[in-house]
């Protein structure tokens, strides 16, 4: 007779990509430009040292308004995910939107461009995780503000795109950090 024992939901890391794993170039085309974020890659093998699950959410806006194709965007994947196993830090998984913003295109706003939910319930659903229990990671307040929504923790890590007003609103909302190593520090309870 076979078990059939649900899997327990566990708590993850939902990051963001473009400003918080790797330097944000603004639709990010070429597997030659990516450059990873100082500290990066360490701080993604702590959490996976750690047994967390780490999974990437992000807008992926280029792939709608036609500047990258779904290809260009997967070699950038790759060599992402290249350079972390270089580090021994690995993504469990990816979910994108890859839908231009309804402002520009005169659709309705998708339901899985963050600050939409709808990738993070993907997640969760997927990969059995708890996501009041899980933490959100992003450079931008659309990145984070999900985590209210959704009964998580959410910690901005200010990139040089990152606005005052996302700032200030994350520091009276949420936790801002200086880098992803210092949020995974307080996610680990170091």
């Amino acid at each position: 007779m076979t078990s059939s024992r649900a899997v327990q939901p566990r708590p993850a890391v939902f990051l963001d990509r473009d400003g918080t794993i790797n330097v944000d170039t603004h639709y990010l085309r070429r597997p030659e430009d990516v450059k990873l974020i100082p500290g990066a890659a360490e701080a993604i093998a702590r959490l996976n040292t750690a047994g967390v699950p780490v999974m990437v959410v992000s807008n992926q806006s280029g792939i709608g308004r036609g500047i990258l194709t779904r290809a260009e965007y997967d070699g950038v994947r790759a060599r992402i995910e290249e350079l972390l196993a270089h580090a021994g830090a690995r993504i469990d998984a990816t979910y994108i939107c890859p839908h231009a913003p309804s402002a520009e295109n005169g659709a309705a706003l998708c339901e899985c461009r963050k600050p939409g939910t709808l990738l993070f319930r993907t997640a969760a659903a997927e990969q059995a995780i708890d996501l009041e229990r899980s933490t959100f990671i992003g450079d931008r307040w659309r990145d984070v503000s999900p985590a209210l929504e959704l009964g998580a923790r959410g910690i901005l890590v200010p990139s040089p795109d990152t606005s005052g007003e996302d700032v200030e609103r994350a520091r009276n909302e949420l936790r801002v950090a200086g880098t992803l190593g210092e949020a995974v520090g307080w996610v680990l309870g170091e």
